[in-house]
């Protein structure tokens, strides 16, 4: 016998997907032959800060896609396949620009990278693959091992949103004359994570998500994000004669303090900041698509000068053929 209770349900239930746009790869690209490594000028500190970014982000995107190849075949509803179909292409694009910085920019640049990257390959490939550590999970547990991953990109997904609509949002950059490519880097980037926000938790809500193990998943990822991005921000600073001295580590108060002095000038997000931005995603009614707003980003994709040139060819290449 059918209840009220069910016909509300059915009549109430929110479509699995909540992304309102098609999700478009930009293959762009970007010239680092002019950009200084302080590429904020007098502001090494946040320059480092930032441009470990890209040294955190390849391994985590290229792993996203082949989990989410892999989660393909249980998707049941079409639009939502859509849009995890192009959320695989927009983060492997991202991957790729990122891993650009660290050969053409970073390394060029004298910066070795190779630890922080193993850090992050370590994560990825090992602890986070299919089989951790090489050895396969029990037959009954791969779909559940598949979910919590899914969670975990849920979480990070938030995350990247957040500081996407930072950088959109952050004028002090460009006030302080910062390096017209790498910002435009970032906020392509940033662009694509607030258009594509609803995916990441759309498909873990789709396959069983529960809200228990969102809140667990995000209590392990958030402090992890920050731990990972001061350490390799502080390996960085080390090989920089000018912080040597300050031996930085992740464990020492001043590269933390430092970050808050620096965040202070508009250069950083504040640390409580990012951290309290992270509270709505505890909420059993958290909603993605409020957590940024699709026609923001896409009015500076549409200026965006890398998403400019990408457009162009691949106009000149349709009308080629």
């Amino acid at each position: 016998m059918t209840t009220l209770l069910d016909k509300l349900g059915r009549t109430t239930k929110r479509p699995a997907s909540r992304t309102d746009t098609a999700l478009e790869q930009r293959k762009v690209q970007f010239d680092w032959e002019h950009t200084e490594l302080d590429w904020i000028p007098g502001e090494p500190f946040a320059s480092h800060f930032i441009n470990e970014i890209n040294m955190i982000l390849p391994a985590g995107e290229f792993w996203f896609c082949r989990l989410y190849n892999k989660a393909l075949p249980m998707i049941t509803d079409a639009k939502l396949k859509e849009d995890v179909r192009g959320f695989i292409k927009q983060e492997a694009m991202h991957a790729r620009g990122h891993s650009d910085a660290i050969s053409n920019y970073l390394e060029e640049r004298g910066i070795n990278t190779s630890r922080n990257q193993a850090v992050m390959n370590f994560l990825f490939e090992q602890v986070l693959a299919d089989a951790p550590f090489g050895k396969p999970v029990p037959k009954w547990f791969e779909k559940r091992w598949l979910l919590l991953r899914l969670g975990l990109v849920a979480t990070i997904e938030h995350m990247t949103c957040v500081l996407g609509k930072y950088a959109l949002e952050n004028d002090q950059w460009d006030k302080a004359g910062a390096d017209a490519m790498l910002l435009d880097l970032i906020r392509w980037h940033g662009a694509e994570e607030i258009e594509h926000r609803n995916v990441a938790f759309d498909l873990y809500q789709h396959l069983g998500g529960d809200y228990l193990s969102r809140y667990y998943l995000a209590a392990i990822v958030v402090p992890m994000i920050f731990g990972l991005w001061v350490d390799g921000a502080a390996h960085v600073m080390g090989q920089d004669p000018r912080f040597a001295a300050k031996k930085p580590s992740v464990f020492k108060p001043w590269v933390w303090l430092q970050w808050q002095k620096t965040a202070k000038k508009g250069l950083l997000p504040k640390p409580l900041w990012l951290a309290l931005s992270n509270l709505s995603y505890f909420s059993p009614w958290y909603n993605p698509a409020k957590e940024g707003s699709t026609e923001q980003a896409q009015a500076y994709l549409k200026r965006s000068p890398a998403a400019q040139a990408a457009r162009s060819i691949a106009d000149t290449l349709a009308r080629a053929v």
